[in-house]
């Protein structure tokens, strides 16, 4: 069994604690990886500041360079990072591949965004004062960086974090999960290979009282956390001065309109509702259907959802594997009996397995219910005939959260109305909630997070604009 020590800016270093880290289908232990101590951050920090200006200072190309170079890297190691990464998450051996896929791109796109920092030349003469003079902006890096990456996606939303933090100029400090820290520890050592200096990074597991001084010091300039709305909102109100990044999830809503496509619209909701058992940001939680439609999609729906193939997340012909612990799948299990206690009607799924949830359906649902009005962060859909596209846009909207919404329609006023009106950070036009490509801009709006994501926009973040008048 491997033993991962922690990257502490630029050394692997033995920790006096270790973590068992769990395949969570059959709960055996996989590997031990190291987890960071107070004065191990501390370290961290002070050799991240030592080498903050050489890193602010790289030019474009030696960016562009080493980030192409852990690129390549990553496609070297891409069988190894994909199985690493089903066993730690649980995650089926085809999301696992497609996450590897997303990583490397996003390195990619840091690369090319490395090269063309924003700036702008103002002309100042609008006014009599401004004769003669004109304005130059730059942007210039903000400086440390820290952040917290999740367990559902431990590769690419950490790369997230770590490959804008470069490209901007940044060092960075990562606490990935204590669940799933091994993909990041493992592109530590590719990171280690190129000529990024000692110090510009650091991937260390924590628990959670050391983790949360990289939100309270104040030498450490931005924070960016993907987690859940209660950790984020509390993190931000300790942050003191320092710039805050929250992706803080949601509870997705559908639209499947009367003239929709029906059987692509099913089969991409079945995708959006079950990868990964749910677990994920945009997960399709809450799907509306035209009266019209509505009997012919639920019935192909359930179809599908209990065709579904359970098994081990490295085989490859799974599709549904068991959920990152029990305790989470007990949960769901318990929203779920809460709703139909409460009057709504179960569809297909509903009896828990251990960690593993089934595939479930529910209707006659109300907007109160956890299942609904929560982010349920598994298996489970809630499924509801509306009469109009006006009102499948209220209900959407009648939520504490707004990351993404999908819009299954032929009818441009239909696609216009939806992005004039859904309350969400992206509105996607015959495709899944949880369609993202890694250079679009992604958050949310109302509960759902601060700022974007997207390798550019996470560099705005990372970055302050100075004016230079002459």
């Amino acid at each position: 069994m491997e033993t991962y020590k922690i990257y502490l800016a630029g050394n692997f270093t033995d920790s006096t604690t270790y973590l068992d880290v769990l395949n969570p289908f059959d709960n055996k232990r996989i590997a031990r990886a190291g987890q960071a101590d107070e004065k191990q951050l501390e370290l961290a920090i002070q050799l991240a500041l030592s080498v903050q200006g050489e890193v602010a200072q790289l030019p474009s190309w030696k960016k562009y360079k080493i980030l192409m170079e852990i690129a390549e890297k990553m496609q070297d190691s891409h069988r190894h990072l994909s199985e690493l990464l089903a066993l730690e998450a649980g995650k089926p051996w085809r999301y696992a591949k497609g996450e590897i896929d997303r990583a490397i791109q996003t390195f990619v796109v840091a690369a090319e965004e490395a090269k063309r920092h924003p700036g702008e030349l103002l002309s100042l003469d609008w006014t009599p004062a401004g004769e003669g003079k004109q304005g130059i902006v730059k942007y210039f890096p903000v400086g440390l960086v820290a952040g917290i990456a999740p367990f559902n996606f431990p590769m690419n939303l950490a790369v997230h974090k770590l490959a804008p933090a470069i490209a901007s100029g940044c060092p960075i400090i990562l606490k990935p999960s204590t669940s799933t820290p091994l993909s990041t520890l493992a592109l530590a050592k590719i990171i280690d290979e190129t000529d990024l200096p000692k110090g510009a990074v650091s991937i260390m597991p924590m628990d959670r009282k050391t983790g949360n001084l990289l939100v309270t010091d104040d030498r450490i300039k931005l924070l960016s956390f993907t987690g859940s709305p209660a950790v984020g909102w509390k993190m931000k109100s300790q942050a003191g001065r320092k710039k805050v990044l929250l992706e803080l999830g949601g509870n997705a809503g559908v639209i499947v309109t009367n003239s929709a496509d029906l059987e692509t619209a099913v089969k991409k909701c079945v995708a959006g509702a079950f990868a990964y058992s749910g677990q994920v940001c945009i997960h399709s939680q809450r799907i509306y259907v035209e009266n019209g439609v509505f009997d012919q999609f639920a019935t192909r729906f359930v179809e599908l959802a209990k065709n579904l193939k359970r098994g081990a997340p490295e085989n490859p012909d799974t599709e549904i594997s068991a959920m990152i612990d029990e305790a989470n799948a007990m949960r769901v299990e318990d929203w779920v009996n809460e709703a139909v206690e409460e009057g709504a009607k179960l569809l297909c799924g509903g009896q828990r397995d251990g960690s593993y949830y089934p595939p479930t359906v529910l209707t006659e649902t109300k907007p109160a219910m956890k299942v609904c009005a929560l982010e349920i962060f598994g298996p489970v859909v809630t499924l509801e005939p509306v009469d109009s596209f006006e009102q499948a846009v209220a209900e959407i909207n009648n939520s504490d959260y707004g990351l993404q919404a999908a819009v299954f329609t032929n009818s441009i006023q239909q696609m216009d109305y939806a992005h004039r009106h859904l309350e969400v950070g992206g509105v996607i036009i015959n495709d899944i909630t949880t369609f993202r490509v890694d250079h679009m801009p992604y958050g949310g709006v109302k509960n759902s997070g601060l700022g974007r994501e997207g390798v550019k926009y996470s560099m705005f973040e990372m970055m302050e604009p100075r004016l230079l008048v002459k």
